[in-house]
């Protein structure tokens, strides 16, 4: 049985109802909170990471030990590698990207290997740099007067920079 955490109401039912048209068991969650208070013993843990009340990284201990044989996957629209390292030291089994390539996530599902090409691309500059506030934000706990400061830019500029969504 699969549980989605999404705080976007139709995007959550959409992907609920996709799992269950190729005949996975599938349930969707609004909040954090109903997740934890559900009884259902789920096999995956498909939760976004940025919820409209903070992260679900915090929350990720107490999910690890309440569906302890569960894969937990975190899905969000806005990776970095700063992310995807907090969010596996936090007890997160996979990191997947927005928009999610429904036939990968059913492989993956399925425990097929995923169809991808195995060539190594480097990370063009803008990539880099969004690395790199991603990780100095991370250190600064989230503060962006900190990370500006230690960025060396205006903290409205650090603040345009984090609005636009990477597109690579």
């Amino acid at each position: 049985m699969i549980a989605v955490l999404d705080d976007d109401e139709i995007y959550a039912s959409t992907l609920v109802r996709r799992l269950q048209h190729h005949q996975f068991e599938a349930q969707a969650f609004l909040t954090i909170e109903s997740l934890l208070s559900s009884s259902s013993n789920f096999n995956y843990l498909l939760l976004d990471m940025n919820l409209g009340n903070g992260s679900v990284l915090p929350h990720l201990p107490t999910l690890r030990e309440k569906y302890q044989q569960a894969q937990i996957w975190i899905v969000t629209g806005y990776a970095s590698i700063a992310t995807t390292v907090n969010a596996i030291k936090q007890g997160a089994d996979d990191y997947l990207t927005k928009p999610l390539d429904f036939n990968q996530l059913i492989a993956r599902l399925q425990q097929q290997p995923p169809q991808t090409e195995n060539d190594f691309s480097p990370l063009s500059s803008a990539q880099l740099e969004w690395e790199h506030i991603q990780r100095v934000l991370l250190e600064h706990d989230g503060n962006i007067s900190a990370a500006a400061r230690a960025l060396n830019m205006h903290r409205r500029t650090l603040q345009r920079k984090l609005q636009k969504k990477p597109l690579w």
